[in-house]
């Protein structure tokens, strides 16, 4: 179970779907899969788009 935010180290983690989180503290969802983080900002519609780079996030 993942409790804290792979960006920000963050505990107000929450659960948004069965393998998706969102993490309080730097509006960032998050999943995990195939040995990496995959992250996603949350746009103004609630779609979400990929994080590429690792810049992206700073």
């Amino acid at each position: 179970m993942i409790t804290r935010c792979p960006v920000c180290r963050g505990l107000q983690v929450g659960k948004v779907g069965s393998d998706q989180y969102y993490c309080w503290n730097c509006f960032l969802e998050f999943n995990y899969n195939r040995g990496k983080f995959n992250l996603y900002e949350v746009a103004e519609d609630g779609t979400l788009i990929a994080m590429e780079k690792p810049s992206q996030i700073l």
